[in-house]
């Protein structure tokens, strides 16, 4: 019955191929570069997830205010997460953009609390704006996660440029409200390499600001302008995304296309789908992963990097 249940998942275009292993993944950056200091990326590190919106589409409103917010941190550093980002901005589908300072009222009390109680963790903000992601820097803020690769706000890559912030620049298509629907996820014949294309130009414009190399993690945006499909060609040929010589993390937690895999089960029945893609992610070159639940994904990480060395 259990192997049945596998069966159910949709007939989706080359996901019956295996990894792919013609060749071995590129470069592989061993740290990233963070203000004072550089995070070795050695072993899996893993970065939790703290929503403080009203809307996102796992754990919305549940951590709108800044003591719930903190209680959750504490959680979520329990489970070892090495670095806490926090979000102020719903990209589910169906989302609208918030206000900057409505956006920055939501983020930097948060992240305020959060480095004062861990000082020597780090802490990234979640946000395209650069408004918002000066007012967490402010707070303490080290890393600033862009889910736009710095499209939306040119202002943005020289902000981090001048603060030493490290950066991660995920591939995306749109704005925010087109960017986690299907709107987007328009593609040729080499869906990946277009991946690739357009994170490659993310880099050269973090570049082109001053952001130096050592300070970019670059992310494919797992069912972001993707359909179900094209985030599996993505973890599949994800060497061709380590070949730009960029450290890379993943962020497959419980979304729409882990759900799909496994045969259409909800949001709160996804966390081993979302273990499989982390643990296949290591081995293909993935190194650093961005998820709701650090404890179970660092064991299956442990236990992955403890048998392939």
């Amino acid at each position: 019955m259990a192997a049945d249940a596998f069966r159910t998942g949709p007939d989706l275009p080359g996901c019956d191929a295996g990894i792919d292993s013609s060749s071995e993944p590129g470069p592989r950056t061993s740290s990233w570069r963070l203000p004072g200091h550089e995070l070795s990326l050695d072993r899996p590190t893993v970065m939790g997830i703290l929503n403080v919106t009203p809307d996102s589409f796992w754990d919305g409103g549940q951590y709108d205010d800044v003591s719930a917010a903190v209680a959750r941190a504490r959680e979520l550093v329990a489970g070892g997460a090495d670095i806490l980002d926090i979000g102020g901005e719903s990209t589910r589908p169906g989302a609208r953009a918030v206000p900057a300072d409505q956006e920055a009222a939501r983020v930097v009390p948060v992240v305020r609390a959060c480095t004062k109680r861990w000082p020597d963790l780090a802490v990234s903000v979640d946000t395209v704006k650069s408004e918002v992601a000066a007012a967490a820097m402010d707070a303490g803020a080290t890393v600033v996660n862009d889910v736009s690769g710095f499209r939306l706000d040119p202002a943005l890559a020289s902000l981090c440029a001048r603060r030493g912030a490290g950066v991660v620049l995920m591939h995306s298509r749109g704005s925010i409200e087109e960017m986690a629907s299907y709107q987007t996820a328009t593609y040729g014949n080499d869906p990946v390499g277009e991946v690739v294309a357009e994170l490659a130009a993310a880099a050269e414009r973090a570049m082109a600001a001053g952001v130096a190399r050592e300070a970019i993690v670059l992310d494919p945006g797992l069912g972001f302008s993707k359909r179900t499909e094209h985030s599996v060609a993505c973890l599949r040929e994800l060497g061709r995304i380590v070949d730009l010589g960029f450290p890379v993390l993943l962020g497959p937690s419980r979304k729409r296309f882990i759900g799909e895999l496994a045969g259409g089960v909800p949001a709160g029945q996804r966390l081993p789908g979302t273990i499989a893609a982390c643990v296949t992610g290591w081995l293909t070159g993935a190194r650093l992963f961005r998820v709701h639940d650090p404890g179970p994904v660092r064991q299956a990480l442990h236990v992955a990097l403890s048998i392939a060395g």
